[in-house]
């Protein structure tokens, strides 16, 4: 196995389990959708660091981030709702990318940032910051895990017991950028977010307890991308397809197992 293969695994694994471990809550509150608005918004930052000649890592990072928090924001405004907030931002930014892309003929496979493919190159910065968040995440899960049960089931009991949602919403919001603009490295811009849904839902037909499905997600993200990034590199496939038919085969088989020895 090359080195750089290897490297994506690393970056691509500690992704993966990042994503499981946003993706348990966001899912189990209905929010998954905001991992997939992040993702157009990654394209679209990456569109605009390529025609300005910067490092695409530098800036769809701190946008990301921004417009999440942004999000989150607009999400509080009676006239502007949290799934409405989503899909304004998202399209916008996907067909501001398109537009960029377009306009400025910048150097790059648009279908290789959509789609996801292991060639591209895998920088060491983001074997850095993937390592910090992920240790980070790890520690953050640990110390307040009872925190995020409470949230992650009925946010408006986690609020009447003084738990500050709106700071754990920020975290989550955090993470799952990071997981966003990093993943989209391997999985593509409009499939990250297989990365934050199928794990949970995939779990949630193995485990009936919240740490169960917590740690199963984590497993079920990490397998799914290994097995799909080495599928897609021997058969010479696109990788994100191939990650996300992974999970979308390891979720039919599971459903079709439990409601056969339900």
């Amino acid at each position: 196995m090359d080195e750089f293969l290897v490297k994506v695994l690393v970056v691509g694994v500690m992704v993966a389990i990042l994503a499981a471990l946003v993706g348990v809550p966001m899912v189990l509150r209905k929010n998954a959708m905001l991992s997939d608005g992040l993702s157009h918004v990654g394209f679209g930052a990456f569109m605009i660091a390529m025609a300005l000649g910067f490092t695409p890592l530098y800036v769809a990072l701190p946008i990301v981030i921004l417009v999440s928090f942004l999000i989150l924001r607009l999400g509080k405004n009676a006239k502007v709702t949290g799934d409405a907030a989503i899909a304004m931002m998202s399209v916008s930014a996907l067909a501001v990318g398109m537009l960029i892309a377009s306009a400025t003929g910048v150097d790059v496979d648009v279908d290789h940032v959509l789609f996801g493919d292991e060639m591209l190159v895998v920088e060491n910065a983001e074997i850095v910051i993937a390592s910090i968040c992920f240790v980070t995440a790890a520690i953050f899960y640990v110390a307040f895990y009872n925190k995020i049960f409470a949230i992650s089931f009925d946010e408006k009991f986690a609020r009447a017991i003084g738990i500050k949602v709106d700071v754990y919403n920020a975290i989550f919001a955090l993470i799952c950028s990071v997981v966003v603009v990093l993943g989209m490295r391997v999985m593509g811009a409009l499939l990250i977010s297989a990365l934050v849904v199928f794990p949970t839902l995939i779990s949630k037909l193995i485990c009936k307890n919240f740490k169960g499905v917590v740690v199963s997600s984590a497993v079920v993200s990490a397998v799914c991308l290994v097995v799909g990034v080495l599928i897609s590199n021997f058969l010479n496939l696109p990788t994100g397809p191939t990650i996300v038919v992974c999970n979308l085969s390891l979720y039919l088989v599971v459903w079709t197992l439990n409601k056969a020895f339900k």
